[in-house]
């Protein structure tokens, strides 16, 4: 097997698990248990989930991220309306957490044309979801305009390969190509690679059978960022190149596109530059006698605060889970966006250790009066930040705590408070085994966390927090996309 069919097939943690709207226990779910319902323990086993990887049961006692659906179309309504264009859901790194398969799908529904990621593994593996959903291919006409319901798929980041790895069969590059994904192109490497997996497929076509058309390409150039993208100095050449390869029949470049390195920062002018840089690359393409189809430019940041930058299409990433791309510059209430994910866990353990008792790996938090901790099954091993080491936020049953000692691979502990009162009389702990925790969510109370508090403890951004979540943790659907979505990791049961 090749080794992106490996890649494509593992992992469909995506699609974990779905909960149909209103079943127990996570009908609201935002809202943490109130002192009466903690004791009917909502990990006694009335959902269970499989392991979309491995086909195992899991648990009912495990760790959950309860990923809103309908926050995810909520938001995507909003960024929309502010858009006024054509719009891409940008849904790499597995929906940056959030499960690329049922996000897409809310997307699509929510009016999303086009869809981007990053890896090309990830796009043949959401290209086969969609496939399964019954979402239709799109033509590979450069003149076809995308719906969402026969929508395109974009994939910026490329294997390096020969022309003759590019053309062999059951390439990636052939197999990217078979699907109908656009592809991103920045240098003449990957160009001439893309010419050679197109020509092979030409030239593999069965006889009677319609050629299956020019391979798709954007051109991606350097405006700023420094990254990725055609230099200035080498864009012409290049151009130059796409042209005569569209002579040729194999590919069609349809786009022309780049990206924005400080557009959550409005008052910095770097924008502006990277518009003038833009619009410079256009006049060389056009003069090189190309005719790209859709501009982008503008990602969550840039449809938000820089309206110049929407051009024809705008890709939105962070803001369709409900995150504000600068919380120093608008939170993503002020934006009127819904965070969709809420990590939560139950607690396995609640003990109590003496004034001056070491915690974790390091000794490095001490007991300052006698104090009740409590066991969270949750680690690095999981994607919670080392860096929140003292100092992670969470909540349980409607009190704010923390992180103490060191986050180790499989579970953090938690403060719950002093033991005792001032006096030395004994107070009974706020929270019990089984009860829930709450590592983050939507913040809607006073006490629940939000990634960006995370992201602040942690000295990094709201992205990384939702995005490093790993596959142990299962993806557990809420909203009305949740019961429309094929479920089948999913099982319920009753207790």
């Amino acid at each position: 097997m090749p080794l992106w069919d490996r890649a494509g097939v593992c992992a469909l943690s995506s699609s974990a698990a779905t909960v149909p709207r209103g079943g127990p226990p996570l009908a609201d779910s935002n809202r943490l248990p109130t002192a009466a319902s903690r004791r009917r323990n909502a990990w006694s086993g009335t959902i269970a989930t499989v392991n979309a990887s491995t086909g195992t049961p899991l648990p009912a006692t495990t760790s959950r991220a309860v990923i809103d659906l309908d926050a995810i179309a909520h938001n995507a309504h909003v960024l929309a309306a502010v858009g006024g264009v054509p719009w891409m859901a940008v849904v790499k790194a597995d929906a940056y957490g959030h499960g690329i398969g049922p996000v897409a799908r809310t997307c699509l529904r929510a009016g999303a044309t086009w869809l981007g990621v990053a890896q090309l593994a990830e796009a043949l593996r959401l290209r086969a979801l969609l496939d399964a959903a019954g979402v239709a291919r799109p033509s590979r006409n450069p003149d076809s305009v995308p719906t969402p319901e026969r929508p395109r798929l974009l994939c910026w980041l490329l294997p390096v390969l020969t022309p003759e790895q590019a053309a062999a069969p059951g390439s990636p590059l052939r197999a990217a190509l078979a699907s109908g994904l656009d592809l991103s192109v920045s240098t003449r490497a990957q160009l001439d690679a893309i010419v050679a997996a197109a020509r092979a497929e030409l030239d593999d076509s069965a006889d009677g059978q319609p050629a299956p058309g020019p391979a798709r390409i954007h051109l991606k150039v350097d405006t700023g960022m420094s990254r990725g993208g055609a230099t200035p100095t080498d864009l012409p050449a290049l151009a130059e190149a796409i042209k005569l390869a569209e002579q040729s029949g194999t590919i069609a470049m349809v786009g022309l596109w780049s990206h924005l390195s400080r557009a959550d920062e409005p008052a910095s002018g770097s924008t502006e530059k990277h518009l003038s840089r833009f619009l410079a690359a256009e006049r060389v393409v056009a003069e090189a006698g190309l005719n790209p189809r859709v501009r982008h430019l503008a990602a969550t940041a840039g449809l938000l605060w820089q309206p110049d930058t929407r051009l024809d299409l705008v890709r939105i990433g962070i803001g369709l889970y409900g995150l504000s791309p600068d919380p120093a510059v608008a939170t993503s209430a002020a934006l009127d966006l819904r965070p969709a994910m809420r990590l939560e866990a139950p607690l396995t353990q609640v003990r109590r250790i003496p004034a001056g008792q070491a915690v974790s790996y390091g000794g490095t938090w001490r007991a300052p009066t006698d104090r009740w901790l409590g066991l969270v099954p949750l680690g690095y091993g999981d994607g919670i930040p080392r860096a929140a080491s003292n100092g992670g936020p969470a909540a349980v049953n409607g009190i704010r705590s923390a992180i103490v000692g060191r986050v180790c691979m499989d579970q953090v502990v938690i403060d719950l408070g002093p033991a005792t009162t001032p006096e030395g009389a004994p107070v009974p702990p706020p929270a019990a085994a089984g009860d829930t925790v709450v590592l983050w969510g939507a913040g809607d109370d006073a006490t629940t966390p939000t990634a960006d508090d995370w992201a602040q403890v942690c000295s990094t951004i709201n992205y990384e927090i939702v995005t490093r979540l790993g596959e142990r943790v299962p993806r557990v659907l809420t909203g009305r996309d949740a019961t429309r979505l094929p479920a089948p990791h999913y099982q319920e049961t009753r207790a």
